[in-house]
């Protein structure tokens, strides 16, 4: 095979376990230079693949935010037109909001994005980072039968899975299989062979040229409710300077206390602009804002329904849709599509 149908891939590296060392003095984990991985991982050389690497400085995944998100929607934009796929190697504790993120960033992506890491290092005897990495390499070159990108969407492969980036979670610090859509099949499972569920991948309508957009709003944040919450501290909350986005984390199905101080600073604060999601706190299942009362009364109030979507998904799209420019109100109406298969309507 000639080198120009070669599956050309590029990898970016932000850092997480997959590319750490053990400090000999310490035993504390840290972060090593890319070299430092492919050296650990000599059978990718029989992919037989074109394959190049961006090296960030690599970071724990929990420093990882919207300048992080930025440098790797850049890079994937940039390098667009010349690679066939692209794996982002990221550390696990934060790679759904990033996979999140970047499902809303790069607009109109018809190729695949692979978000892979591991749970122990890839220097280490029992890594399952080899095998994470190769497996990514290899659904990243994926094609149809017609030989479009079998993927096309910002994904999670992790052991035997992989998940919409915007339907996953971690569920686990020690396993394996750490994530789990719940409310979205798997895209592919992963034993002898890849086996795609084709049903189940994202298909844009048509086909537009990559539209990247890197300005992500900060002013949002996460509520979760808790019994004994008190008016004081939700006030304290609702009034946080610069906030326009607060995603709600309910009860069941929707349901927050009916209490009328609670839902007076719950309508104040929408009055005053601040766009509040009702999400759930389960991990399965969504928000059926009409079935009980106390999710009726929210409605009432102006609180978006989130559906099934994700924390992450949910905490992300406002900042995509804040990052555009647009109003509360506009944002309101927005939230209530599926702009990439985040949410079931």
């Amino acid at each position: 095979m000639s080198d120009t149908r070669k599956p050309r891939i590029l990898i970016i590296y932000t850092g997480g376990t997959i590319g750490m060392i053990e400090n000999p003095d310490t035993h504390a984990l840290q972060p090593f230079d890319f070299s430092h991985l492919i050296d650990n991982v000599p059978k990718i050389k029989m992919l037989d693949y074109h394959i190049d690497n961006i090296q960030f400085t690599p970071i724990d995944s929990s420093d990882m935010g919207p300048e992080g998100w930025n440098d790797i929607a850049t890079a994937i934009s940039e390098n667009y037109n010349d690679y066939d796929g692209f794996v982002v190697l990221h550390g696990t504790d934060t790679m759904a909001y990033t996979a999140s993120a970047l499902s809303f960033m790069l607009g109109n992506l018809h190729k695949p994005v692979i978000i892979t890491g591991s749970q122990l290092p890839i220097g280490e005897v029992r890594t399952d980072g080899e095998e994470n990495l190769i497996t990514a390499l290899q659904i990243a070159a994926a094609t149809t039968f017609n030989g479009d990108p079998m993927v096309q969407e910002v994904a999670i492969l992790f052991e035997n899975y992989l998940w919409r980036g915007n339907r996953a979670t971690k569920k686990s610090a020690d396993n394996f299989n750490a994530f789990k859509s719940h409310n979205y099949p798997e895209l592919a499972k992963i034993g002898l062979g890849i086996h795609f569920a084709e049903k189940a991948l994202w298909r844009p309508t048509e086909k537009k040229p990559l539209s990247v957009n890197t300005q992500m709003d900060r002013g949002v944040m996460l509520l979760d409710l808790h019994p004994g919450m008190t008016q004081p501290i939700l006030h304290h909350l609702l009034n946080t300077p610069g906030i326009k986005g607060i995603v709600m984390r309910t009860y069941g199905a929707g349901n927050a206390p009916t209490s009328r101080w609670f839902i007076e600073e719950i309508a104040q604060a929408i009055s005053r602009g601040i766009v509040i999601v009702n999400v759930t706190q389960c991990v399965n299942g969504g928000v059926h804002a009409r079935r009980y009362v106390s999710g009726d009364i929210l409605a009432n109030a102006g609180v978006i329904s989130g559906h099934d979507m994700t924390s992450e998904a949910a905490i992300t799209k406002l900042m995509y849709l804040f990052g555009l420019g647009l109003t509360p109100s506009a944002v309101s109406t927005r939230f209530n599509t599926d702009i990439c298969g985040e949410v079931t309507l």
